[in-house]
């Protein structure tokens, strides 16, 4: 994870993530026709054939013995596929961590579980909302596709929800929730911040600052580093508002990582449409190190340790 100011992108083969669904879809669907159409027609043509055979020499007939080769193996792959899609397309489905903007949160290594449901039920193909399920609450971990380039899957925080105003200065996260009635509504106030210690990641030789954050909700730890700031001058900005404030659009949210200093999120490029929501990163099931170098004799994906402390819910 660590030390460039890189998108946090899920894996590193995102659009191969995404032929691999089609892959999938595609396969349950040729594997199970093929059985279907078996059984309809061709089983019992081979049936018929077994059983005139059979009184001709004045037997029994029993089950057609031998399968076509590819209606046996349609028969044995085919519920594992279906199974396979249906827990990655609508119940969980595992991603990699493989860049540093969620730090401390998540790490590279950190193998996770996305609860595909969370937000939605969606078809596996069209990504089209089947049943409503639920919607973003301040402070979860969300995956969602890219907004400029939707082939890619990005992790990050949602800090802003729809008709929220969200001001980031000064390394401080301001939020002025959306008010309902137009009466007595909350003013713009800064996220509280505690400070935790500093040192124990670092960053372009710089010992960042790690503090807690609390949206209400949820507390999450953040990271700061003590010099490098985000020029204003990157912020994706609307008309009518400051260089660093944003107000959230209906059916959109506004997100950040948790390596502040080292993001790029909807500071950079926008908000986050409901309908580019993958489902909500719920915990950690396993977290490798990878700590070779590429003079090592081993390849550098080949794990350096098992980091088992880390298995277990994601806050």
């Amino acid at each position: 994870i660590a030390t460039r100011c890189v998108p946090c992108s899920i894996e590193g083969g995102q659009i191969m993530a995404n032929y691999f669904s089609l892959i999938l879809v595609a396969l349950t669907l040729i594997t199970g026709l093929i059985w279907l159409v078996d059984s309809l027609v061709f089983a019992p043509k081979r049936k018929a054939r077994l059983q005139a055979a059979a009184t001709a020499e004045g037997a029994g007939y029993g089950e057609d013995p031998q399968l076509p080769y590819l209606v046996d193996t349609s028969q044995q792959i085919f519920p594992v596929i279906a199974f396979v899609l249906v827990l990655r397309s609508f119940l969980y489905e595992p991603f990699q961590i493989p860049s540093g903007s969620m730090m401390p949160t998540l790490l590279v290594g950190d193998f996770i579980l996305v609860e595909k449901f969370a937000y939605g039920v969606k078809d596996p193909v069209f990504r089209s909302k089947l049943i409503e399920t639920g919607v973003p609450e301040r402070g979860d971990v969300v995956v969602f596709k890219y907004p400029e380039e939707p082939s890619i899957d990005y992790i990050k925080r949602v800090i802003g929800l729809p008709g929220d105003t969200v001001v980031y200065q000064n390394k401080q996260v301001y939020i002025k929730p959306k008010c309902e009635t137009g009466n007595n509504c909350p003013k713009l106030k800064a996220v509280p911040l505690s400070f935790q210690e500093r040192g124990e990641f670092v960053q372009d030789m710089a010992q960042l600052m790690r503090y807690t954050e609390d949206l209400g909700t949820v507390e999450h730890d953040i990271l700061r580093h003590p010099v490098r700031e985000i020029s204003p001058v990157n912020f994706y900005t609307q008309p009518g508002t400051r260089a660093n404030e944003w107000i959230v659009p209906d059916g959109q949210y506004f997100v950040l990582g948790d390596n502040r200093d080292n993001s790029r999120d909807s500071r950079f490029w926008g908000f986050v449409p409901d309908a580019n929501l993958v489902g909500k990163a719920v915990a950690i099931w396993i977290s490798f190190e990878f700590e070779r170098s590429p003079s090592d004799f081993l390849p550098t994906w080949v794990p350096t340790g098992v980091r088992f402390e880390r298995a277990g819910g994601i806050h």
